[in-house]
């Protein structure tokens, strides 16, 4: 499990020569690290405004990021198990006609699972975004950079989870799951983008 290494271990694997861990896997990372600093300021003791209000938001985003974060940290070895199928399924055999359509099935479904959880990351990472809003909205202005901090990892996060999306996709047979992902995929980075313009705005403010 990459996410039981030291953080030395786990850069050594990165910058291993093996395909995994790769870029699925590190975009997990970033967008876990980003909830996870959003759950940390949502629970200090100090907030925005030191309200009732600030207190009862953050209280009620806290439960919400920390679901969030241990998804995304789920899906830093889920990326890396999907990839690892699909390295697999390209070695199988193919001396004759029957391996040959055994692997191009093969192959076909591990691309499917090595295009889920990146999109899942997607998902996660939108959610824990419009999140941030609230965090910056409330949160203590003494942790300002930290959810800014936040909301930048965040937002590579999704993006280089919508990388490993889409390289994927050109590589799928099945062009309905392909369609509805790539609306799937804009639909969630407009939603990330305007988020993060939003949570922005209000760290400024």
């Amino acid at each position: 499990m990459l996410t039981d290494n030291s953080v030395r271990d786990l850069l050594a694997a990165f910058a291993s020569s093996d395909p995994t861990p790769g870029g699925g896997s590190a975009s997990a990372i970033a967008s876990a690290i980003g909830a996870s600093l959003l759950v940390m300021v949502s629970g200090l003791p100090k907030t925005r405004s030191g309200s009732d209000e600030d207190r009862a938001a953050l209280a009620a985003a806290a439960p919400a990021l920390t679901g969030l974060q241990q998804r995304l940290t789920e899906a830093v070895d889920l990326d890396t198990t999907a990839y690892d199928r699909v390295v697999a399924a390209y070695k199988l055999p193919k001396a004759t006609l029957s391996e040959q359509d055994a692997r191009k099935a093969a192959i076909q479904h591990a691309l499917r699972g090595a295009t889920d959880v990146p999109l899942g990351v997607m998902r996660l990472s939108s959610l824990a975004l419009e999140q941030a809003r609230t965090v910056a909205a409330h949160g203590r202005r003494a942790a300002a950079s930290d959810v800014g901090v936040a909301v930048a990892l965040l937002g590579a996060g999704l993006h280089g989870a919508r990388l490993n999306v889409e390289i994927n996709l050109g590589s799928l047979t099945d062009t309905a799951y392909a369609d509805a992902a790539r609306i799937e995929v804009a639909h969630l980075s407009e939603r990330a983008a305007l988020a993060i313009e939003e949570a922005e705005a209000l760290l400024r403010g």
